[in-house]
């Protein structure tokens, strides 16, 4: 385990060492819940703990180990190679006999992992010598490979609470042993509301705020760390708006409706307002691309990948540099054409879903990789649409026992116009063939 002092950062000296100090994450703690199963289980079974930075998945991974009273062997995937962790666990595997404690291999950042260097851990927890504990902030369905995922389970993570945030700051502000040992006035509710909200779910983001805001108060000899020692400690602006949140939705509201009602002189106006108000431009880039696919759909495509090529041309430049892409994008959402249909054929197939049970899939649209399959029929009678003139032919491709519906209806804006045009053409040949 990592030896604690006074030297070390407030975030690691107040890292819970047991279940009961921890904060947040109820949907996974407690009698019953998954981290006692896993707690229960023998041997341990490997874990990847999923979530944003600041969440507690390194905190639960030591609390696993000492509360399991297994070897912790700490790597992270940026600062180790594989060539050394094999070496440890080559190690590992000859000194087992004397010390039949389990041992966790704790990989902090697995996704930084290439596919090589996570097969090259495979025979190691195949064979027992090793539970591994990796952490991730990225979808491991997709950044950790899938021989290392089917053998772990998932643990799903989610940012903090308000409440959560505040606890953790007032407890690393007040706890004499392991924190800053201030009396609980010493922070002001404005200052206090201002770290939890920048902090947005993320403990670690908000100890090192409070660590550094009371540095700052105790080398002035202030009596207090008010609202300006936090923006100062944060580098960030409080929000202008008010204390319930209220404002912050009204703005975000009023740019929404004013891009649907396609005036870009007044959504640029919310859009700047949001801006000076402290508003992280990545939270109004992610309101545009839900406005992209949902207010304006096929009726510019291009509306989607403009917005997703600004936020991602802020995450290179941040501010205030990229805060011009985010711009032009306002500017381009408002005076695009505008279409809900995507959006309401999409909320129509989900309700159908929901309500209409497992319709089994018809059997000329079956997959039939094996004999056996074909020789069940799957995929027999199935029709090619390329091998008929303009690549479509007449099918229905709708369960047999649901019959055909029709959720999707573009309109005649922009490029829905060519899209509805289309449909127009293959009704009367899907009527006529049956599909």
């Amino acid at each position: 385990m990592t030896t604690q002092t006074t030297r070390s950062p407030l975030a690691d000296r107040m890292r819970p060492t047991t279940l009961d100090g921890f904060i947040g994450q109820e949907p996974l703690l407690g009698e019953g819940k998954f981290l006692s199963s896993v707690l229960a289980a023998r041997p341990l079974p490997s874990v990847i703990l999923w979530g944003p930075p600041g969440t507690g998945k390194t905190t639960l991974a030591r609390i696993v180990a000492a509360e399991t009273g297994a070897r912790f062997l700490p790597y992270s995937a940026v600062l180790s190679g594989i060539k050394e962790i094999r070496e440890a666990l080559s190690g590992l595997k000859g000194a087992q006999s004397a010390d039949d404690r389990p041992a966790i291999l704790f990989i902090d950042e697995i996704h930084r992992f290439n596919k090589a260097q996570q097969d090259a851990l495979l025979p190691f927890i195949e064979d027992g010598t090793v539970t591994l504990f990796g952490t991730t902030t990225e979808n491991p369905s997709f950044e950790v490979r899938n021989a290392l995922l089917s053998r772990c389970r998932v643990l799903v993570l989610s940012p903090l609470s308000a409440a959560d945030v505040a606890t953790i700051v007032v407890r690393g502000l007040t706890d004499s042993v392991r924190g800053l040992g201030k009396p609980d006035n010493f922070l002001t509710l404005d200052a206090l509301r201002h770290i939890v909200e920048t902090a947005d779910g993320d403990a670690r983001t908000a100890l090192n705020a409070i660590e550094s805001a009371v540095a700052i108060a105790d080398h002035r000899k202030l009596s207090a760390v008010d609202l300006p020692v936090a923006e100062e400690a944060l580098r960030r602006k409080a929000l202008m708006y008010d204390k319930d949140g209220e404002e912050h939705f009204n703005l975000i509201s009023a740019l929404h409706k004013s891009l649907r009602g396609s005036d870009p002189d007044a959504a640029l106006y919310w859009f700047c307002r949001m801006l000076e108000g402290g508003e992280d431009p990545l939270y109004v880039a992610r309101r545009m691309v839900r406005f992209a696919s949902e207010d304006i759909g096929n009726a510019a495509p291009g509306a989607l990948q403009i917005t997703m090529a600004a936020a991602e041309t802020y995450r290179m430049l941040g501010s205030p540099e990229g805060e011009l892409a985010l711009a032009q994008a306002v500017l381009y959402l408002a005076t695009a054409p505008k279409s809900n249909r995507a959006y309401t054929a999409f909320q129509k197939a989900m309700r159908e879903v929901r309500a209409g049970g497992n319709h089994p899939v018809p059997e000329h649209l079956r997959n039939a990789p094996t004999k056996l399959m074909k020789e069940l029929g799957y995929g027999k009678e199935y029709r090619y649409p390329h091998d008929f003139a303009d690549g479509f032919v007449a099918e229905n491709y709708f369960p047999e026992t649901l019959g055909t519906r029709s959720y999707y209806a573009p309109s005649e804006a922009g490029h829905e116009k060519v899209i509805s045009d289309r449909m127009k053409n293959w009704w009367p040949k899907r009527r006529a063939g049956g599909g």
